[in-house]
């Protein structure tokens, strides 16, 4: 860098070519010193997860608070309509004016939200809570007489980041925390469908399920043009503390990397990593709707997709079941599972509101060696389309014992599907009917995809059908199907009543299990279908 003594030197030493270089170089180092200024403002900061962690170690010492942060009655007491009409005012967007890829606005307590957290921002010049104003608010409508009751130092619910998402000239809103450990994102052209938690516990078990919560926040101000952006987390609960990193990308799938680490304060029946829950209502295995409805099918997604440790794809289509049901599926280090939403084709749901065609898929990627341990499907019947009745998570074989650390990292990718996942052929539809005989079910499988577009009509593929022993597989059939290019498996299986009965009343899981895939020689071409049969 020139001093000012230096510049003054060469000035008197050069004469007037002298002058004009050591202006030019002034102006320079100038503009650079105004940059480097603004830069400052946008420096690393000195944050990291690390003290988040320390934060979590720390908070695992001490009893759990069941009242902190809760707000006062007549915030929770409000009608639906009424939260509902206390809007944040998107000009009070944190970094509305400062020309970043990202505003971020925020939620109000209330209703089912009834935790105030703290949501700090992360800069160059340290870390600086965001204050809670009712300036903030719109209090409008039925939520009008409220605002003078609310206290002044409330704090938030949660948040949500905007993004120029789909156009470079509109912020989208594509990602929100908000509730427990809630969060859900959206890729490119789609809309709000299932949501991610950071942590479960007992959700598939006899115990109560537990609901810790994110209490505290860190935003990170990212770089000018940066596409990424860096939330930090705290989470608390009655069994756990733990410390999160996620790292936001946006785009045609909007992936987020996140980091974990968790304490138990006490030994839990269940330990869910990466959980997710969706909505199945009825699809095109439903051949009962639960309503009358116009719309052939509704649901947020259709299926649990697994990429076993062992290479093998799995996939399960969802259903809405008459009575509560888990399936659980071991492995050693999972490649990946999710809640995908496969069927993308508007004239299969008809809803011009809801367009569940558009509706994410979430797949959850490991990184590192998760060990053993299960993914596990619980599906919970529901009468309503608005319930998220389906959940998908990973319990390990091996949890650790109290105040000990766990970690576990991952890659959150909400996207539509593609062909990479898995890479071979894929199941495209599932349907049933009645068999030909008393106590026969018949199963329609339709696969597309992959290698199987290749083969040709008259050298078809070989099906594979493993039936439940408490089942018989009566007959099969595989064939081309031209409208799909794909090929369509036609089953039909016999259940021995009276076996199933007498397992029943022994305690065995009265579910029948049902398996297949297609393949060439000892070539597999296709994901395995299951089917958990209830009798």
């Amino acid at each position: 860098m020139w001093s000012c003594r230096t510049i003054r030197n060469r000035f008197f030493c050069h004469g007037i070519f002298g002058k004009i270089k050591i202006c030019a170089m002034a102006s320079l180092w100038s503009s650079l010193l105004v940059l480097a200024l603004s830069n400052a403002a946008f420096a690393q900061p000195n944050f990291s997860y690390d003290q988040v962690v320390a934060k979590a170690q720390q908070l695992v010492q001490k009893p759990y608070d069941p009242k902190a942060g809760l707000v006062p009655d007549f915030l929770l007491n409000i009608k639906y309509d009424a939260w509902r009409d206390i809007r944040f005012k998107p000009a009070k967007s944190l970094w509305q004016n400062e020309h970043l890829m990202y505003t971020a606005q925020f939620f109000h307590p209330g209703l089912y939200f009834p935790r105030a957290i703290t949501i700090n921002v992360v800069d160059a010049s340290g870390v600086k809570p965001v204050p809670f104003s009712t300036d903030l608010f719109e209090y409008e409508k039925s939520a009008a007489p409220l605002k003078k009751k609310v206290p002044s130092q409330l704090g938030f619910a949660g948040f949500r980041l905007h993004y120029p998402l789909n156009t470079p000239t509109y912020f989208d809103e594509v990602i929100v925390f908000l509730g427990a450990s809630y969060f859900r994102a959206v890729a490119q052209n789609s809309n709000y469908g299932l949501s991610a938690r950071g942590i479960s516990i007992n959700s598939v078990s006899p115990f109560p399920e537990e609901f810790p919560h994110f209490k505290e926040y860190w935003l990170v101000r990212p770089l000018p043009g940066a596409k990424q952006i860096t939330i930090y987390a705290l989470l608390d609960g009655e069994s756990v503390t733990g410390a999160y990193q996620f790292i936001v990308q946006p785009g045609k799938e909007t992936l987020v990397e996140v980091k974990s680490t968790i304490f138990l304060r006490k030994k839990v029946d269940r330990l869910g990593i990466a959980p997710m829950t969706s909505m199945f209502f009825y699809g095109e295995n439903t051949n009962t709707r639960p309503v009358n409805d116009f719309r052939p099918e509704i649901h947020d997604s259709d299926g649990l997709q697994i990429a076993l440790g062992s290479g093998e794809w799995l996939w399960r289509p969802l259903k809405n079941p008459g009575v509560i049901t888990n399936n659980w599926f071991f492995t050693t280090n999972p490649v990946g599972f999710g809640l995908i939403q496969r069927d993308c084709d508007f004239d299969h749901y008809q809803d011009l509101e809801a367009r569940y065609e558009k509706r994410p898929s979430l797949w959850v990627a490991p990184k590192g060696k998760w060990g053993e341990g299960w993914v596990v499907l619980l599906q919970i019947p529901s009468h309503l389309e608005f319930d998220d009745n389906m959940n998908a998570l990973w319990v390990p074989a091996h949890p650790p014992e109290a105040k000990q650390p766990l970690s576990f990292d991952y890659t959150m990718s909400w996207h539509y599907p593609d062909k990479t996942r898995p890479p071979a052929g894929q199941v495209v539809a599932t349907r049933t009917a009645d068999g030909k005989t008393k106590n026969a079910q018949k199963f329609v499988v339709d696969f597309a995809g992959g290698e199987l577009e290749s083969i040709p009509t008259d050298k078809p593929p070989t099906a594979i059908v493993s039936v439940d022993p408490r089942a018989k597989l009566v007959e099969q059939q595989l064939e081309k199907n031209i409208i799909t290019n794909g090929w369509r498996l036609v089953f039909e299986i016999s259940v021995d009543k009276e076996v199933f009965l007498q397992k029943v009343l022994q305690g065995s899981d009265p579910a029948i299990e049902l398996r297949a895939f297609l393949k060439d020689g000892e070539k597999v071409l296709t994901e395995t279908w299951g089917y958990a049969l209830q009798p």
